[in-house]
């Protein structure tokens, strides 16, 4: 493209930037250096909002969480070298959960500079796609590139920008300056959430097999028992669905990242797997047909096989074919948008059938979906309270409209089960990779994509410590922020797999947890009993001007029977 005549000379840096700002990238996550100040200053330019991180790790996991609860491309900048070393447990989160992130970062070419590293290397090492700017004439057209592939095949993606081509004056007419525009399906005024605001610039596969689809509507037309589970990839057509499920009288449940996809429903079981309730647990068991869309099926959401029976027969419906049987044997796979499918299949049954759904059913659906259902015996007393009577009380005192974001744990079981969200964006879970830490800043990232709802940060001691330098950013930001700190005084899962071994390698003396949200500017509250959470009616009822820290001494006796079946699988 030639250049028009009148318009300035611009650096590749800043050409990369505005060509960014003009696919539609709103907001941009980073932490600044030399390597990347440029091409940050030219995103904001273009109109993009800048949230600075307090480390890049923290950056990444806000863009990941961001990308996942607004449905736009995650983007992240940091500076060469360090910058992206510091990125990379949140480069292989993204990358895991096949969410669509752009890494922006700058690259040193010589060996001997101090900031070298192998960036394409450490990349491809955690699952993430390598590019780079290669000269000053391609740099648009590169940027464009790596941007429309993280969208379009939902791959976290880095693109490298060398020192040495960002100085150089770019080579083609910038976008947005003369007749440049945004990618097509961009709505700027859309209100949110913005899920799938980019979906038309997606490509949408098609079913590779029609046969697929009639062998489908045969299984779910013969099927007394059958049971949906639906993933992430299913989270825009919870309409689709419902209307095959209602066909077939399928019950209705979900992998942990899409729960709330089917809130309402009296026939949704909620969550399939580790934090399904007995009642779920028992009906999933009892299906003759499972049909996962849009979900991996892997061993946390069916239990390491547990939760199928085995005369069941296992269908996996999936846009991506690489997905189908990855984790487990099927019967056989579709290969299709999970919404155009199940519209496909509903189509093709000519009659309904009852299926799993009974009047005696509902009954026992409605008094036993939710964990908070389920009767326990508090072990609250001696300074700590029980968990599930902290977080069910949390569930009753915060408003409904809330966005939940969980950190990895011991305790994670508590905010996933007891604590009730408004919808599949309700609830953020950056767990692929399993990595403790990034659970704080998940929930930055999740609360600047649903600004309308009350985001709620769940965290064990040790994710919060780790983590501890994004409570800056949730003040610096006036994120009106719940941060729910679990403390048990250890890294509780090791402490309850490793029984009768010596734990002084992970259990620590106290820590005044509010003390430390205090200091970065947080209200802060200690709670060891119930009546101590009257404080957090007080703080919902006035004006939430500061975020709120809940320092919760959590009885430490019981481990946690989730995670007694996730370390089945290590």
């Amino acid at each position: 493209m030639a250049r028009a005549a009148n318009l300035p000379e611009v650096n590749v840096d800043e050409a990369v930037g505005r060509a960014l700002a003009s696919l539609g990238v709103r907001t941009v996550f980073g932490v600044v250096g030399s390597g990347n100040f440029h091409v940050t200053n030219a995103l904001v330019a273009g109109g993009a909002r800048f949230v600075a991180a307090r480390h890049e790790g923290g950056a990444a996991t806000m863009a990941d969480a961001y990308a996942r609860m607004s449905g736009e491309v995650g983007v992240v900048t940091v500076h060469q070298g360090p910058g992206l070393t510091n990125l990379l447990t949140g480069l292989a989160e993204a990358a895991k959960s096949r969410t669509p992130l752009l890494v922006l970062a700058g690259e040193v070419t010589s060996p001997l500079s101090n900031f070298w590293v192998d960036q394409a290397a450490l990349a491809a090492a955690v699952g993430a796609v390598s590019m780079r700017i290669t000269s000053a004439e391609s740099a648009v057209d590169d940027a464009r590139a790596a941007y429309r592939l993280a969208l379009g095949e939902r791959r976290a993606v880095l693109l490298n920008l060398p020192l040495d081509v960002q100085g150089q004056k770019a080579g083609e007419e910038l976008p947005g300056s003369a007749g440049g525009s945004p990618t097509p399906g961009l709505e700027e005024d859309r209100p949110f959430p913005r899920a799938l605001v980019n979906r038309a610039a997606t490509p949408v596969a098609q079913p590779v097999d029609l046969g697929s689809l009639e062998r489908l509507a045969e299984v779910l037309s013969a099927a007394e028992r059958p049971v949906f589970v639906a993933g992430r990839g299913a989270r825009h057509a919870r309409r689709e669905l419902e209307a095959l499920g209602e066909k077939t009288g399928a019950l209705l449940a979900t992998s942990a990242v899409a729960r709330g996809l089917f809130k309402g429903s009296p026939w949704d079981l909620d969550v399939s797997g580790g934090f399904a309730t007995p009642l779920a647990a028992e009906l999933i068991r009892g299906a003759d047909l499972i049909v996962g869309w849009g979900c991996a099926l892997n061993m946390w959401t069916m239990r390491h096989g547990a939760l199928i029976a085995p005369a069941a027969t296992v269908v996996q419906v999936d846009l991506d074919a690489s997905a189908i049987g990855a984790h487990r044997s099927v019967n056989f796979g579709v290969v299709g948008e999970v919404g155009g499918c199940a519209t496909a299949v509903t189509e093709r049954i000519p009659d309904q059938h009852s299926g799993y759904r009974s009047d005696e059913l509902a009954v026992r659906l409605e008094n036993g979906r939710r964990w908070q259902d389920v009767a326990y015996e508090d072990e609250s007393g001696d300074g700590r309270i029980d968990p599930r009577t902290l977080t069910i009380r949390l569930d009753e005192l915060l408003p409904a409209e809330r966005i939940v974001s969980v950190d990895s744990g011991n305790f994670m079981g508590y905010p996933a089960m007891f604590m009730d969200v408004p919808d599949e964006y309700g609830f953020c879970f950056t767990q692929s990779f399993q990595s403790i830490g990034l659970g704080l800043a998940t929930a930055v990232g999740a609360a600047l994509a649903r600004p309308d709802r009350l985001p709620v940060a769940a965290l064990g001691d040790g994710g919060a410590l780790m983590g501890v330098a994004e409570l800056e950013t949730v003040v610096r930001l006036g994120l009106p922020m719940v941060i729910v700190v679990y403390d048990d005084e250890a890294y509780g899962a090791e402490v309850h797999h490793f029984h009768g071994a010596p734990h002084d390698t992970v259990t620590f003396p106290p820590v005044d947890i509010a003390a430390i949200g205090r200091g970065f500017g947080c209200a802060a509250v200690t709670v060891c009993s119930a009546a101590d959470l009257d404080a957090v009616r007080e703080w919902v009822g006035g004006p939430r001007d500061l975020p709120l820290l809940i320092h919760a001494k959590v009885t430490r006796e019981r481990g946690s029977w989730w995670l007694e079946e996730a370390f089945r699988g290590h």
